[in-house]
Order: structure tokens, then C-alpha cells, then sequence
């Protein structure tokens, strides 16, 4: 196995290639997939048929492989930009969402309840950029120090740009879920014909759960040609559908008055509905008597619901409603005591009233920051927090990679306010850099992420401060946690060899390559850049403890609270500082190249290591 962590991502296709020799060890050839023996194993013999239902666009058949070349990125810790950085976990991400998601896939691997995002409706006027598949950090860094660039109709590549900027990132997120998890996507009608049919490719069309109609706007704009839109979508997909529990909405007053309990029914309070359905089923029509006498029979062109046997089943158990005077339609009873616990069943259109508006989002963000307005077109926290309560239950964690003006982070700290719960949220935002010209730059945020970070600070206080958490009296619940960590996309914190290649009289540029390798830690990153590099790419989350140690002077980082890791990080490493380690029993010991004092050492700690059964990694 090898020992030595080498600053990469997540490697995505070895990953996959390894699950499929499990299966058909015999497709791999020396270390390659040969296709036509996998299709021959699943029966598909016949491979020159080509004309079958798909959907392409120009770009696609790389999006895939960009989805899976491996990040060599790192994300570097902020906590001066941060709240309560060491106790909080939150996590909030400053970089580009498609290196991020790479960097993400070991440690949170099937570890998000759900994902929520808000991405570029592709309208014409939003930022959305091609990725560069040679050099991604590259471009990253290009991007972050230029205003925002919009994907006009008359670049003639108006869908392409915008399917090839989603897809790598769904296929990214979609590892992200875990089993039992769900996906909201807002979006409108620009792309949400083009976003289902991806969506079906990433998630599978089985599962599909709806397409919500929400109802953003209520006042018609008047100066539209034809119509004036008033709602928006938002799509919504399981990992695995069979797996997927919905938690219902909360009943509201106005429900539950619909119940009453006028015939006293020792089983509660109930409503009821019509029997009657249409159109029409011939075995179903039969005459009722009710308890007056009178005779009654389904309306013309309908039919009972139940059939004969099954209603007299339910009149013997007394489900039978015919009014207070006993002389009305028959009408079966629903008790409240019957319906899920839950909650009520959602419905696809979501109200306004119910869930907020654009105008009321716009007006609540806008308070919060002194009647200043720095952010367009804003989701209301009311329409996050409904998704939330549907899918999520305390300590989930919920991902938003288009995070923008940071909405959701403020839906699950309210939620976490009101219910109590302990629910964690990731978001990742590119730090897209504000116009010179408009009102948050003037008032001293420079991107994106500055006004989300700065409206998670604000919501936080007024939680905690106003609120008083609404800790309903429980005196075991944890306080409400509204701090978050800061972590920012950058270049790995460890070197890489320069292998352009040099001429014999240049053999003096090379000499200085090898020496500048001796110590393959970046001169400006400090213990904590790399502790938590080592942390991301072997697969700890990042919200886990770091506590130092002092071992023989030497200090060490033990990770998580029974010591999952040990990282050192320091020179002059000897056997006895080893064996001292070894003390507290650490999962996996991480040394840096440059650790040990001399080479007996290194050979030593080998011996040490084994003897304990503890594993070694260098960096």
C-alpha cells in the first residue's frame, strides 16, 4: 500500500474502476477496461445500433472525465474570517464549486442529507464561466480577480455553456448524497426542460420525486408582451427513492380546525369527504338508505368509491357520516388520529402566504443590513426552511454549493432555533468579485462571499441575541450553533516538481529544482494549512477536533476526540518521540518528510509502528 499522501483529490476513476473489477474481474485487461468483453457480459452483443434516446450537447463527452480529474487544490482555514472557528460545525467555503466537490468526495462521501442550490437560471445575464480542463486552479484564479461575466443568447453556445458548467458538478454532488438523501434545485423556465433531462442522466429517472411550482411573485408587471411570470420550479431528486422519507408539513391551525367530533366518536375528532367519484364504475352504483330513511344513489355520471361490501364494512365501524340530522349523503369520516404523524402530505404548488415571495426575501435581506440592498433576488428563508422540514432531522448535514447571499445557512439556524436541532450546513460560493459601481462594493464588500459571510454574522446574532435560541425549555439541548469555519480554495500546500525540461547547460536550474524539493511544504503555509490538507484527502471532515500535544517538546496534532490521527509536522523526530505517540493509540500516524532526524530513525519508526499496529503515512 502506499504510504506516501500525495497532495491529490479523491481519485474518482480509480475508485469507480476498482468497484467494477470487483464485479467483472475478468473486463480488466492489464489495468484497462476492455469494453467489448463487458458488453458481451451484460448481453449486449450488438453495439453497432446507435440510433436510441439521448441527450448530448457539444462538450458533454468531456464533462465527465473533468468531473473526475483529480483536484490538486487544497482549502486553507480562515479563522480570523470566521465564528467560533474551533466549536462550530458549520463550514463555509470560499472557491470555485467544482474543485471543492472533488476536494469534498473523501471526507463526505454519502455523508449529506441534502443539497440544496440556486444555480444561474441562464437568463443571459448570469456569470457562468467555462472550466478549464488543463489547469482548473489556473482558471479559478483567473476568474476570482475579474467582475462577473454573463452568457449573453448571441454567444451562439447559450445551453451548451450552462449544461457543461452543471453536469460535472451534479455528478460531483450526487456521490455527496447519502442513501436516504434528496436534492432541491431552483430554477425557471429558461432551463428547467434542460435541467430535468440531466437530472434523470445524474440521478436516474426513478428518481424523480416532483417538480414544485413555487409562486415568487404575486403583482403582475404590466409592461410584459404577453404574460408576466409569477412563479419559479424547483426540482427535486432522491439518491434512492425507495429509501427517501418525507417528514410532511408541520399542520398549521387552520388544518386541524377542520376537525371536530360531533357525534362524540370515542376515537377523536375527524373530518369528512365526498364517496363519490367519477367517472363512473358500473359495479359501484347502488342505492344507500341513510338513517332517516331516505335513499340515495351516486350523481349522474359518478359512482360510490368504495364498493357495496366495503362500505357496509365501513357503516358497521361507524366511518359513515350522513350529517347531524341523519338525512344527508353519505360521507366517510377521516380521524385525525389516522393520519400520518409526521405531518401533512406536501403538495407540489407552494404558496407564497405559505413559503414567501421574492419581494418579501428582497425586503428581509435588506433589514437585516440597515436598509441597504447588496443582493438580487434572494430566496426567502421560509422556502428553504419547508425543505428542510420535509427531508432533515437533527445533526444532518446540508450542502449548498450556489450558496450566494448565504439563505440557507440562515434556514437551518432558524430551524435549529425553533425545533431545537443540531442540523450543519456546508456551503461553497465563488468569491466573485462586486461592481466598482454598485452599492455593496461602496459599502466595502469586495465579492460574494464577503455579503454572505457577513449575513450569516448578522442572522447568528440577532438568533442568539434576540431569540434566546427558543430553546423550548430543554435544558440537554446544546446551544444553538451559529458560528461557522472560513476555509478558502488555493494550490496545495505542498510543492510540485517542475518537470519542464532543461538543456545540459541549464543541468545548474535542475540541480536548484532538487534542492528546492527537500523541503516539499510551501515556505508560506503554515501547520494548520497542512493539518487540514492531511485531514480532507484522508477522508476526516473537517469540523473534527485538532488538539496539540507536546511530546518531548515536539508538537503533534491529535485528531478527533479519541486521536483518529496524529499528525506531526515538526523536525527532529527520534524513536523515543515515536514511541510516545504511540501512546495514544492513534488510528494512523501522518509524519512530514522532513520529521525524522536521520535515516535510522525513519527506519525505526517502520518497526515502532508496526509492532503497535498503527499505520504510516508521509507527506
Amino acid at each position: 500500500m502506499n504510504n506516501i499522501l500525495d497532495g491529490m483529490s479523491f481519485d474518482l476513476e480509480r475508485t469507480n474502476l476498482e468497484k467494477l473489477a470487483s464485479v467483472f474481474p475478468e473486463v480488466i485487461v492489464e489495468g484497462q477496461l476492455d469494453l467489448t468483453k463487458l458488453l458481451d457480459l451484460l448481453g449486449k452483443y450488438d453495439i453497432k445500433d446507435f440510433e436510441k434516446y439521448s441527450f448530448t450537447w457539444k462538450g458533454k463527452s468531456e464533462c465527465l472525465p473533468l468531473a473526475q480529474k483529480r483536484s490538486t487544490g487544497t482549502l486553507r482555514p480562515k479563522p480570523n474570517e470566521s465564528v467560533n472557528f474551533d466549536e462550530t460545525n458549520n463550514i463555509y467555503i470560499k472557491g470555485d464549486n467544482l474543485e471543492v466537490l472533488k476536494l469534498l468526495q473523501t471526507a463526505y462521501y454519502r455523508q449529506v442529507k441534502m443539497i440544496y442550490i440556486d444555480p444561474p437560471y441562464n437568463t443571459g445575464n448570469d456569470f457562468v464561466y467555462a472550466d478549464d480542463f488543463a489547469d482548473p486552479m489556473a482558471k479559478y484564479k483567473e476568474v476570482t480577480q475579474q467582475t462577473t461575466k454573463s452568457n449573453p443568447e448571441t454567444m451562439g453556445r447559450f445551453h451548451t455553456n450552462w449544461l457543461n458548467m452543471m453536469y460535472p458538478r451534479l455528478r460531483l454532488a450526487a456521490n455527496l448524497l447519502r442513501d436516504d438523501g434528496v436534492i432541491f434545485i431552483s430554477i425557471d423556465d429558461h432551463e428547467v426542460h434542460n435541467l430535468r433531462k440531466l437530472c434523470d442522466e445524474v440521478f436516474g429517472e426513478e428518481n424523480f420525486v416532483t417538480q414544485i411550482v413555487w409562486e415568487r411573485a404575486f403583482a403582475p408587471i404590466n409592461l410584459m408582451k404577453q404574460f408576466s411570470p409569477s412563479h419559479d420550479f424547483v426540482i427535486v431528486y432522491a439518491k434512492r427513492l425507495d429509501e427517501l422519507i418525507c417528514n410532511g408539513i408541520q399542520r398549521t391551525d387552520i388544518a386541524d380546525s377542520r376537525y371536530s367530533n360531533p357525534d362524540n366518536d370515542p376515537r377523536g375528532v375527524w373530518s369528512s369527504s365526498d364517496i363519490s367519484v367519477g367517472p363512473a364504475i358500473e359495479a359501484n352504483i347502488y342505492p344507500i338508505t341513510t338513517p332517516s330513511g331516505r335513499v340515495v344513489e351516486p350523481p349522474a355520471g359518478r359512482s360510490w368509491r368504495l364498493s357495496k361490501n366495503a362500505f357496509f364494512e365501513r357503516l358497521q365501524d361507524n366511518r359513515i357520516w350522513f350529517g347531524e340530522d341523519g338525512n344527508g349523503v353519505p360521507r366517510i369520516k377521516r380521524f385525525k388520529s389516522d393520519l400520518r404523524k409526521s405531518g401533512m402530505t406536501p403538495m407540489t404548488i407552494w404558496k407564497h402566504i405559505d413559503v414567501g415571495h421574492s419581494q418579501s426575501a428582497t425586503k428581509a435581506l435588506k433589514e437585516l443590513f440597515d436598509g441597504k440592498m447588496f443582493f438580487d433576488y434572494p430566496k426567502p428563508v421560509s422556502l428553504i426552511k419547508r425543505m428542510l422540514e420535509l427531508y432533515t432531522q437533527d445533526n444532518d448535514i446540508i450542502l449548498d454549493f450556489f450558496s450566494g447571499s448565504g439563505t440557507t445557512a440562515h434556514a437551518v439556524m432558524q430551524l435549529n432555533a425553533e425545533d431545537g436541532g443540531n442540523r450543519r450546513f456546508i456551503l461553497v460560493q465563488l468569491p466573485e468579485v462586486t461592481d466598482e459601481k454598485s452599492e455593496a462594493y461602496k459599502a466595502g464588500y469586495k465579492n460574494i462571499c464577503e455579503i454572505g459571510t457577513e449575513r450569516i454574522r448578522r442572522t447568528g446574532k440577532k438568533l442568539t441575541e434576540t431569540d434566546k435560541q427558543m430553546m423550548l425549555g430543554d435544558e440537554n439541548k446544546k446551544d444553538l450553533d451559529v458560528g461557522f469555519k472560513v476555509f478558502e480554495l488555493d494550490t496545495s500546500n505542498l510543492k510540485s516538481w517542475d518537470g519542464t525540461p532543461v538543456d545540459e547547460e541549464e543541468q545548474t536550474l535542475l540541480i536548484e529544482r532538487m534542492h528546492n524539493m527537500i523541503d516539499n511544504v510551501k515556505p508560506d503555509r503554515t501547520d494548520m494549512d497542512m493539518v487540514y490538507e492531511i485531514m480532507l484527502k484522508m477522508g476526516v471532515p473537517l469540523t473534527y477536533t485538532i488538539t496539540p500535544l507536546d511530546i518531548n517538546d515536539k508538537i503533534a496534532y491529535s485528531i478527533g476526540e479519541e486521536c483518529l490521527l496524529l499528525i506531526c509536522l515538526a523536525e527532529g523526530i527520534t524513536p523515543e518521540n515515536i514511541e510516545k505517540m504511540c501512546d495514544y493509540t492513534p488510528g494512523k500516524i501522518i509524519f512530514s518528510r522532513r520529521c525524522m532526524k536521520d535515516d535510522t530513525t525513519m527506519a525505526n519508526a517502520h518497526y515502532i509502528l508496526q509492532d503497535r499496529h498503527i499505520g504510516m503515512k508521509l507527506v
